[in-house]
């Protein structure tokens, strides 16, 4: 695969500069890259105008799936984003083939996590990135100011409500911790990005007592003898077992196998479960769902 990358890369870069030096034109300027510049300096200008359409799709999943990491701009972030405008792989992509098996998760161990996405999506994203990259000054430059984002409501509400039902219900409810949940949160990227993370203060159908964080993960310790312990876990390993007593006190248990018998209740646990089963469909599916709750 990176021998296949690093081929297209070099072969992009040379034909850069010979069809630069030769003075072709910037098939780029159809695509934003500005009547100012006569002369295709870099391989994202040289390509042919992308479908309008295609590329607004493409903008709209790139910032609800990619700008929390690789920035608006396309510049990356400090979390460890990279910039794309400097990617060799956009630059020797074609239309996504190329990207798309990062999309697909080729870099996981590297801390770009795989997604399914259709290849409809795929190349729309690649298309984007094309038609931003053609607007730069000079090439790894930031990009000229682009129009505003478009709305991040890209699926299907009646399929949101089917996958909620069958996999949200036990701990949520629309006319509960839900209710008026679109109200809240107005902006659709924002709203997605909440209920993926379990974000928010209400409490679902299975929360704990009236007070509670409904994001503390509590243990029960039951001892051979003696009364159960319930309360909010400090540290749990093979050896030893500490939770926070009513009196703010911490108690630990040394742990022998399976004695004390020590029960795990993590509320979050079914939002850090679905960030490995969650696909992207569904993902915007439900949140156009979410978004009819007013």
């Amino acid at each position: 695969m990176s021998t296949r990358i690093d081929k297209f890369v070099m072969m992009a870069f040379f034909s850069a500069g010979i069809l630069a030096f030769q003075g072709v034109p910037a098939y780029g300027q159809g695509r934003g890259g500005g009547n100012n510049r006569a002369l295709a300096t870099f391989p994202a200008q040289q390509r042919p105008p992308g479908d309008p359409v295609e590329i607004a799709h493409g903008k709209t999943l790139y910032d609800v799936d990619c700008q929390k990491c690789h920035g608006a701009d396309l510049r990356g972030n400090l979390q460890g984003g990279t910039s794309l405008l400097r990617s060799g792989v956009v630059l020797a992509d074609q239309h996504g083939e190329l990207i798309a098996p990062i999309i697909a998760g080729s870099l996981k161990a590297s801390g770009m996590p795989g997604r399914t996405m259709p290849a409809a999506d795929v190349r729309a994203i690649a298309e984007y990135l094309h038609a931003v990259v053609a607007t730069e000054k000079t090439q790894g430059s930031p990009p000229e100011p682009g129009i505003p984002a478009p709305s991040a409501l890209v699926g299907d509400a009646t399929a949101g409500k089917v996958y909620f039902d069958a996999h949200c219900v036990s701990c949520h409810s629309v006319t509960g911790d839900l209710q008026g949940f679109a109200a809240k949160y107005p902006d659709a990227k924002a709203a997605q990005n909440r209920w993926v993370s379990g974000g928010g203060s209400g409490r679902g159908r299975g929360a704990a007592a009236a007070g509670a964080d409904r994001r503390t993960v509590t243990v029960t310790v039951t001892p051979p003898s003696g009364p159960a312990v319930e309360g909010p876990l400090v540290q749990l390993d093979d050896f030893l077992v500490s939770l926070t007593m009513p009196d703010g006190s911490i108690q630990t248990f040394r742990r022998d196998g399976n004695v004390p018998k020590v029960e795990v209740k993590d509320p979050m646990q079914g939002h850090k479960t679905l960030l490995d089963t969650l696909k992207n469909k569904d993902m915007h599916d439900v949140t156009a769902y979410l978004e009819t709750l007013k």
